[in-house]
Parts: C-alpha cells; structure tokens; sequence
C-alpha cells in the first residue's frame, strides 16, 4: 500500500510546468517560535509506520536547498626573508643584470660561440650539429684575444703573443680541437677567406696561410736569411707573402679585408691594394677592381700578388670591406667607392642587376637626404656576405627652430640581399636596387649629462657575416662603480642588436625564426647567474663591455690588461671574446 506522506509530498511539490505563479508576499514578520500541534505529531506517527521503505525514497523525491557558495579561505603566504648584502658589490649584482655581466666578463675572459656546428667550431669538443645559444669553448678560457675569425668549417683566432690558432672539421679532420700553427710573426689581426688565412703582422707584413693542416705541412715553404752569417731559416709550415710593391718611405699595410675569393690591403698612406685569396678560385666578378683582370690576362709572377686599385689613386682611403664577392672603400671626405659583384644591389649604385664593376663606383649618398635640410657624410662602412652597410652624420644645414642648425642625425643604411631578413630593415627581399635605412638604428638619441645636452647615438662597430649581422651602439656606458661609489653605483655596458639569417641558431635567440629587424638577446650564461641572484624573464638582455683597463679574474686580483668584448659575425656562426 502506498504511503500517505508520498501522497503529500507530490503534492506539495508540483512539477516546474504546473509551477502557479508566485503570489505578492506578506510583508516580512519577524521570526516566531515554532509550536508543534496534534496534525505535527499525528503526521510523525505515520511516518514512523510506513517503515524503511519511504525513508529510503525521500531524498530523492524532496531536493535539499542550496546553500549559497563561501568564499574560498585565503591562504597567507610569507615572503622568505631576504639575505642581507653582504657587501657593496654583492648588493650591486642583486640589483643589476647589466653589473654582473660586466664583471663576469673581467672575472672571467674567453670565447662564446654558437650557431652551425658542422664543422665542429662553434663547440669543438660536442658532435652537436647547431648551438642554439651562447656557449663557452673551454680552451680559451681565460685568454684575450687579439682577433677571432669563424667559418662553418673551421676557426681562426690570434692569442694575446700574436700567435695563430685554428681549429675545426677543415682544419683538421682528425683533431677538431683548438692547437697553434703560426708562431713568431707577431700577428695583429686575421681574415678568412675560402680556404686561407690572410693575416697582419703588427709591422705590416701580410701572410696567406692554407687553412688544413695537410697543406700547411706539405706546400712550400719560405726560407729567410737569419742574422747570423751564411744562415737562413726555413718555416715551420707553408704560407706565402703578399707584398705590395713601390710603397713609400714609412708606408705599410694597416688594415686587411677578405671574401672568399679576394682581399683589399689598406696602407698608412690611403692608398688601395687587392690581390686573390683563395686557392680555389680566381676573383672573377669585379672585386679586385683591376678592370679587364682575369686569371688569363694576370701579368707575369705569383698568382696572389698584390695590385693597387687604379680607380682610387689619388684619393685618401680610410678604410675597407669586403662582402663574399664585392669591395667597398671609404675616404676620408666621407665618400664610398664600391666595386663587385651586384647581383643583389649590394653596391648600392645603380646598375644592371647580375652586371659585375671592375672599377670603383661611387655610391650616390646625397641623393638619399635629397629634399631635406640635412648634408650626410659616411663615418664607417661594413660588409660581408652579399650586403653592405654604412652609417651617416647627416647635419642641419637649415631650419625654422632655434638651435636646429648643425643638429646631427646619425642614421644606418644597408644595400644588398634581404631574403634572410639581412638588410634590418622590415622587410623580406631578395635584392635592394638602392639603399634602404634601418630605421631602428637610425635617429637615435640620448641625454649626455657630462655636455648638458641631447646626443646622437652612433654604432661603435658592425660584424657582418654571410647571412647575419651585428650592431654595437656607442650608448653611455659606465664602468666605474667600486668600493668607493655609492652602492647603487653600478655598472652597465652597450647595448648590442643581432638580425638576419637565423637557420642555424646563429642570432642566439634559442629558436630558428629570422629577423628582418633588430633585436635583443640574452645574456651569454643562458641567465644562469642572474636565477642565481632571483632574476628571471625575456626582460635580460646581453650588453657588451666596452675597453677598459682592469685587474683580471676572481675579485680583480689577477694581471692588469686593457680588455673589451668584441662580436664576431661568421659564415653561420657567432662568437663574442674578450679582445686584447
């Protein structure tokens, strides 16, 4: 028999579409006390006979009201105290990522790579193909350097003695590690070509050095008359001398540039020479700037040896670059000569795509500030690979504002191939048929607190490699916090900017993407020794120490040197070093 509470309770509870609408309530009485009558203990009594059976079905015939929902309970968490400084310098790498770096580059000098590993020079020591991020290579920890120049294939580099150093899969397929080839000649910076060294003694002499050790050891080598009677010398190992002739009294070899094929010799005096660099390949595409030169028409003597570029005579050099197969020249009234290869508008002149200059060309600044009040003069150039790049001091020559005239705005340029993002200018190209401005490294200003005044922020050096590059900004810098400074006297360096071509990781951002503009990267530990002082996040950047004199290694206790950290842009490999 059924119940008669579920009788009641369907009643009282009717389904939501029979549901009658909701009646005006009584205004609200306060609460009575509650009075249980007969009908309440009657109703008791015959719930109590109905047995285990309706207990078991009310709760799913009569819904219990929601309660409404409480607030979660707040946790406390307390913040871990804080170690005290222990001292000034303690308390400066705390507070700044930019301090630390700049002492870690004096406590610790060395060589940081990474990108194309193939050849096994950015780590030689790992059978890793790329290296994604900064690494130390460990034979160079400790050293400054005097130059360090890379290759996929192989490593170049000048020890604080002068002495030369490679490594690599194309040095040495048998022993990739870092060993010393040249010793004695007092080397004072390198460039690389194909498949050479072209190095510069510190007196001027230039020496074209085979890169594999087999060639080294069975090419001929020179034998020098020793200043002891009726004794020469023969070398240790095979290179040969490229010297210009007719030089003046005094005049030497300054500067030497190099592409894979050809190289340019500047001399104290201005003047311009180019010879052929490579084993491999005679310069055929216009670089050397000897018009009509090919490997059929060279004249009588070595293949290497070194010619003046006759379109240059007369003018005043002031330095040179070089790109894969392309020269360029700056003088000294701040005009640029470029000759080559312009297969991608690399020379930055007007001419038929794909057509090589044998002869210097000059490239048409004042037409780039043509329409404006602004007179531009060239203050550096760079190349490599299939661009160049040159920065401009363009001045107010007029202006309707007060103090307008003589304002300087120094601003960055690049020509040439853009398809990997290498011209830093925004864009994706395959060639540029004039040059285009950076405009991230362009216009740029700062408050010099020394002067009282606003100053343009220049470039202080570019590292062009075959499909990347690099830019140090001449920014303020300090160097100077020390014991006796404020504690939040801290030291910072120069903020550097990498973009291009990043299919071997050789931008260092740890992914693959190219950039077509400028862009930050982290510090070269990985951010290891900023997690270490509680410092994390894509906000740390890498900035370079620019040259200072300063006691070396742990708490500045080792030798004193005059020290900077300099960027080296390769064919898909990067290093920054400790230079001497």
């Amino acid at each position: 028999m059924a119940s008669p509470f579920l009788h009641r309770a369907a009643l009282r509870h009717p389904s939501p579409a029979r549901q009658p609408p909701p009646r005006p309530q009584p205004p609200q009485q306060p609460p009575q006390p509650r009075r249980f009558g007969a009908a309440t203990f009657a109703l008791l009594a015959v719930f109590a006979a109905s047995g285990a059976g309706a207990l078991w079905v009310y709760p799913r015939l009569v819904k219990p009201q929601e309660q409404p929902a409480q607030p979660e309970k707040a946790e406390i968490v307390f913040e871990k105290t804080r170690k005290r400084p222990a001292s000034k310098e303690e308390g400066r790498d705390l507070v700044s990522s930019q301090h630390l770096q700049v002492k870690n580059s004096w406590e610790h000098p060395g060589v940081y790579a990474w990108g194309s590993n193939t050849g096994r020079v950015a780590a030689p020591g790992s059978s890793e193909t790329v290296i994604k991020t900064p690494r130390r290579i460990p034979y160079f920890d400790g050293q400054i350097l005097r130059d360090v120049k890379l290759d996929r294939e192989f490593g170049a580099a000048v020890t604080e003695d002068g002495d030369l150093v490679q490594w690599g899969a194309a040095f040495s397929k048998d022993s990739v590690a870092p060993a010393v080839t040249l010793k004695g000649k007092d080397i004072a910076k390198i460039e690389v070509s194909r498949d050479r060294i072209i190095a510069l003694s510190s007196n001027g002499s230039v020496y074209s050095i085979p890169v594999a050790k087999a060639d080294q050891a069975s090419g001929l080598k020179e034998t020098s008359k020793s200043w002891i009677p009726f004794w020469s010398e023969t070398a240790a190992l095979s290179y040969r001398s490229l010297k210009p002739e007719n030089l003046g009294w005094g005049e030497r070899v300054v500067d030497v540039r190099s592409g894979l094929e050809h190289c340019l010799l500047l001399t104290s005096k201005g003047r311009v020479f180019s010879a052929a660099a490579s084993s491999e390949e005679f310069p055929s595409r216009g670089q050397l700037g000897i018009p009509g030169l090919t490997w059929q028409t060279r004249p009588a003597g070595p293949y290497d040896q070194p010619h003046e570029v006759p379109g240059l005579r007369g003018l005043t050099a002031k330095s040179v670059a070089a790109g894969d197969f392309h020269s360029v020249v700056l003088d000294s009234q701040g005009r640029v000569f470029s000759f080559g290869d312009n297969s991608t508008g690399q020379l930055g002149v007007q001419t038929d795509l794909g057509v090589a200059v044998d002869t210097p060309a000059l490239v048409p600044i004042n037409q780039l500030y043509s329409g404006t009040n602004l007179q531009p003069r060239v203050t550096s150039i760079a190349a490599g690979g299939l661009n160049t790049f040159f920065t401009v001091d363009a001045i107010t020559t007029k202006s309707q504002t007060p103090g307008e005239v003589g304002r300087i705005v120094a601003d960055t340029w690049a020509c040439g191939e853009g398809i990997h993002g290498n011209l830093g200018t925004g864009k994706w190209t395959h060639v540029s048929a004039a040059p285009t401005k950076i405009r991230a490294l362009s216009g740029l200003y700062e408050y010099d607190e020394a002067a009282g005044r606003v100053v343009p922020i220049r470039l202080a050096r570019l590292a062009v490699g075959s499909t990347h590059a690099c830019a140090i900004l001449d920014n303020f810098t300090h160097l100077s916090a020390s014991s006796k400074t404020a504690a939040s006297d801290t030291n910072f360096g120069a903020d550097v900017l990498w973009w291009g071509g990043n299919e071997c990781y050789q931008l260092g951002t740890g992914k693959r993407n190219n950039a077509n503009t400028p862009v930050h990267i982290g510090p070269l530990d990985g951010g290891l020794a900023d997690a270490a002082h509680g410092r994390t996040g894509e906000t740390l950047r890498l900035q370079i120490t620019p040259r200072t004199t300063v006691q070396l290694g742990e708490d500045g206790k080792g030798r004193t040197a005059s020290v900077e950290q300099r960027v080296e842009c390769g064919r898909h490999v990067t290093a920054v070093y400790s230079g001497a």
